[in-house]
């Protein structure tokens, strides 16, 4: 089969398309024929030698991919939820080979069903975003209907994905962007959409529930300004896992009585959250969103693209053609 592998980190340069082996799963695993992935920013960071965080678990060669969505070729022998056929996404073991493959091998508890009104295209955008997205607006940031949501780099993959599922659970959404995004955003549900470049949001806010701060840029006055504007009892959730809180940050929090956590921090209820963003979709209340849709062959391309941090939504990587 062909995958994509990198011996070397750097540039878009050192991932190469390669002839491997395909897996063999195990007896809790999948295998799946994989048809469509996705860029994410961890996928850049890793081919260039990863952060602290994740830099003690890669090691050389390695695959790369985060985002999977296919078809089930086989099932381990203790696999209950899948069969052969079934259309399933999901996010594979990491560190694993990745999901630049035509094939891949992965637990069955990191796959769902995929929602039955979408394509393999629009499921390979969503996975570990919309993790992200649900854990930050409500595993963590426990969204109720009338609340105030101020969502930091609203377009990206995980920022247009809370918007969405923050609006779905009945807040009212208020997104940081680009001019470029301001109808894109409105769109998806955003009762309002303030230019991060021009407009100063700590000026034009105030009584905030919960700050989800989704954005590439770790810019440590935005994170304080936006703890100022929190409710007593508000929430702070960031998504930048390698940006530890300062003190600064801290004592804004402590002042509101807020809490503030990173993703993750309260540990992923993986299944449920997809399963949960599966019927959302199925509703017509979340979708994904794709900026634009690269071959395997082309993917040094779409990190080229991706890097610029200028993305809306996600861009994909297809695998094969769907049928």
């Amino acid at each position: 089969m062909k995958a994509i592998r990198i011996h070397a980190f750097g540039g878009p340069e050192v991932m190469q398309l390669e002839e491997v082996e395909r897996p063999v799963h195990g007896a809790d695993e999948i295998l799946v024929k994989m048809y469509a992935t996705s860029v994410n920013p961890a996928d850049y960071i890793i081919r260039q030698g990863g952060n602290d965080l994740l830099r003690p678990y890669l090691k050389l060669p390695l695959g790369l991919g985060l985002d999977a969505a296919g078809i089930v070729e086989e099932v381990g022998n203790d696999v209950k939820d899948f069969k052969k056929g079934d259309k399933v996404y999901g996010v594979p073991n990491f560190p694993g080979d990745g999901s630049y493959a035509e094939y891949l091998t992965a637990k069955a508890s990191q796959f769902t069903l995929m929602p039955r009104n979408i394509t393999f295209m629009e499921a390979g955008a969503l996975p570990s975003c919309a993790l992200i997205a649900w854990n930050g607006i409500v595993d963590l940031g426990r969204v109720e209907a009338g609340q105030r949501v101020l969502i930091h780099g609203a377009a990206g993959g995980v920022g247009n994905l809370a918007v969405q599922i923050a609006k779905a659970k009945g807040a009212y959404v208020i997104g940081t962007a680009s001019p470029y995004n301001v109808d894109f955003l409105k769109q998806l549900g955003a009762n309002e959409v303030l230019d991060y470049r021009d407009q100063q949001f700590d000026a034009l806010l105030n009584n905030i529930d919960l700050v989800f701060n989704a954005s590439p840029v770790r810019d440590h006055a935005t994170r304080v300004k936006s703890a100022d504007l929190l409710k007593e009892g508000g929430i702070f959730v960031c998504t930048q896992l390698d940006s530890p809180f300062s003190d600064e940050l801290k004592d804004a929090l402590a002042r509101k009585n807020a809490t503030g956590t990173h993703v993750g921090g309260g540990g992923l209820a993986y299944v449920s959250s997809l399963s949960e963003t599966t019927r959302l979709i199925e509703e017509g209340k979340v979708k994904a969103v794709i900026s634009k849709v690269y071959p395997l062959d082309q993917v040094s391309e779409a990190h080229r693209e991706s890097e610029t941090k200028h993305v809306r939504g996600k861009i994909v990587i297809k695998i094969r053609e769907e049928n």
